[in-house]
Parts: structure tokens; C-alpha cells; sequence
């Protein structure tokens, strides 16, 4: 989405907002942290990850911010579905 956004704001002959590319960079960053399943902290990033998402997508609301509120929603959902690394490390260790 990123690539999108300044494709967007490019072709509207305008300048990108920083805050909004670092926002959605620092998330992809979380979302994939949070996709390793053996990560210690994939909870929280997910977590991060999806609150992150759902703030710029709802800012952006107007233009590109219905993929990004759709992926926030799947970070929150896949942070749910992840179990705690404390019962992670219970399974590898008979």
C-alpha cells in the first residue's frame, strides 16, 4: 500500500506525507516480525502491527484506507489466533 499511496500522491502532483509512509512501513515491519511463528514478542507486534493499521487506514479513509483498515483487522484477528509464547516453548521442550 505504500507503493500505492506515492503513486497516488505523485500522479495528484502532491508530496507525501511522511508520517503516513513511516506509519505504514513500521507496520509492515510488525506484521512481518509477527508472521514468524517461533518469534518471542509475535503477539504484541501483531498487536502493534494491527492498531498501527487500523489508525492510518481509518486517516486515510477517503482515498487508500479501506485495504489498510482490512489488514489491521487481519493483524488483530491473527494476533487473537496466536497463541502465547509461553505455550509455544511448552511443546518444544518435552
Amino acid at each position: 500500500m505504500n507503493g500505492v499511496y506515492l503513486w497516488l500522491i505523485h500522479e495528484q502532483g502532491n508530496s507525501p506525507a511522511i508520517w503516513f509512509v513511516a506509519g505504514l512501513a513500521v507496520a509492515a515491519l510488525l506484521a512481518l516480525y509477527g508472521a514468524l511463528p517461533t518469534a518471542p514478542a509475535r503477539r504484541p507486534a501483531l498487536i502493534a502491527a494491527g492498531v498501527l493499521l487500523l489508525g492510518l487506514g481509518l486517516a486515510a479513509i477517503l482515498t487508500i484506507g479501506f485495504p489498510i483498515v482490512l489488514a489491521g483487522l487481519l493483524a488483530i484477528i491473527a494476533a487473537a489466533r496466536t497463541r502465547p509464547a509461553a505455550d509455544r516453548n511448552e511443546y518444544a521442550h518435552p
